[in-house]
């Protein structure tokens, strides 16, 4: 810790400085500097003795203010220990904001400090702590490279995850997939260096609600046969992003305590193109006994995610949840910052972006239009792993899933991009969370620690 003072930031609305009780002096200087409260403007305050101040930092309009906007404060305020004051809003959400925006990645050059902040008295600092905890998992795994973090490095960090949360771990690797009869995450990964595997954890007590996670965990994607341009491949480390996710979304639950039975399934693969590689035409048989025809070894990660999701649905749980990088074609549809939701539950859907909207996690609902599921039909298989035609990637690949779901009562879909490929409040550029606190605040509100169920 610094020992200089703590700096106070002062939250000062758009044309909210005559209400904000500021001194005379700092009120003249605001004037002076042009400030009105212009959103994610700072403005350094002047002290006593020609030292810092502090700083106000404006909040905007109303309608374009964000529950992350302190994100923006602490993404650009120097290293050193601040306290937040005024006009801040929730306080929760609030220093999740900044802590979120202060966020660094150097592993791979020199630090830069980040900023420290005072959690306001009134926020829940326990809850700040676990959101940006799971953020910050999240993140440093999406940002790390596929050198460093290929199938048996990312297995190792998931193994240490869960033993540090005292959850049960299992790991099916390799041709041990086929005898466990998961011949397509099997088939995906065969052809990397190193082997395919499903690794399975599990948390809380066995009577409780059953919710289990699937994460897409490939640690990068050439394509496979159908090989990605080179453009294509430079963002593929972040083909992981659904697991990494998942797991900073299973850190919120055990860390609070939810009276649910937590499953985490993650299948891990690299796509890689090699002599083994499954091909184009080939017939893959599946863990549910649907046969899928490939018509493109770049839709890999539907393929891992079937054979994961129909071990999920076995046990008929509640709900499963599900992320993954999966489609370029909802980027196309609404753009990096909202991912797609698909959900066979339309009020949980409802629950689930209002809760987004709140937390600043936003997600988007997209239909499950049956019609559609036609596209994924195959004239010599069950389904085909690519759509005809081109159209709606996004709802064909959710179509195309959704097979393998036949016995849990909902089942949740987000097609993230876990990237931001520009800074924003609260975002950094780079590897991002997102569904997260989504997620997890209607997790929260339906099986709380206390155990009665809403």
């Amino acid at each position: 810790m610094s020992d200089q003072p703590s700096l106070p930031i002062i939250a000062i609305a758009d044309q909210g400085l005559d209400g904000a009780g500021l001194p005379a002096a700092h009120l003249a200087w605001a004037i002076a500097n042009k400030f009105t409260g212009q959103r994610g403007k700072l403005l350094a305050l002047p002290g006593d003795n020609g030292q810092l101040g502090g700083y106000l930092f404006g909040m905007g309009e109303a309608r374009d203010r964000s529950p992350l906007l302190l994100g923006l404060a602490g993404a650009n305020l120097p290293e050193g220990d601040y306290h937040l004051a005024g006009a801040y809003g929730d306080a929760t959400l609030a220093a999740v904001g900044f802590c979120l925006g202060a966020y660094r990645f150097d592993r791979y050059k020199k630090p830069t400090p980040a900023p420290r902040l005072s959690i306001p008295a009134e926020a829940d600092a326990a809850e700040v702590e676990r959101l940006v905890e799971a953020a910050v998992l999240a993140r440093d795994l999406i940002n790390t490279p596929t050198n460093d973090l290929g199938p048996d490095a990312f297995e190792a960090v998931i193994r240490t995850f869960a033993e540090s949360r005292g959850m049960s771990f299992t790991a099916t690797v390799g041709d041990d997939l086929l005898a466990a009869n998961f011949p397509m995450i099997h088939a995906v990964g065969r052809a990397a260096s190193q082997p395919p595997r499903l690794l399975d954890l599990s948390w809380g007590n066995p009577a409780d609600p059953k919710v289990t996670l699937v994460g897409k965990g490939v640690t990068f994607d050439t394509g496979g046969l159908d090989i990605k341009p080179a453009a294509g491949m430079l963002l593929m480390k972040k083909d992981m992003g659904g697991a990494a996710n998942i797991l900073g979304l299973a850190h919120t639950i055990v860390s609070a305590g939810l009276k649910l039975r937590l499953r985490v399934l993650i299948p891990i693969v690299e796509n890689a193109i090699a002599g083994d590689s499954f091909r184009p035409g080939d017939v893959l048989t599946s863990r549910k006994g649907l046969t899928v025809e490939i018509g493109n070894t770049d839709a890999e990660g539907r393929l891992i995610l079937a054979d994961a999701l129909a071990l999920a649905d076995e046990e008929r749980p509640e709900l499963i949840v599900d992320m993954a990088t999966l489609t370029g074609a909802a980027r196309v549809a609404l753009g990096p910052e909202l991912p797609a939701l698909f959900s066979t539950d339309d009020t949980l859907a409802r629950e689930l972006m209002a809760a987004g909207l709140l937390a600043d996690d936003p997600l988007w609902q997209l239909p499950l239009w049956a019609p559609y599921d036609a596209m994924m039909n195959s004239k010599i298989a069950d389904a085909n792993n690519a759509a005809s035609g081109g159209f709606a990637g996004s709802i064909t690949a959710a179509l195309f899933m959704r097979r393998f779901v036949t016995n849990a009562k909902a089942w949740v879909h987000l097609d993230i991009m876990a990237w931001a490929p520009e800074a924003r409040a609260g975002r950094p550029f780079g590897g991002t969370d997102h569904g997260i606190r989504a997620v997890y605040g209607v997790l929260k509100a339906r099986y709380p620690a206390d155990g009665s169920i809403a």
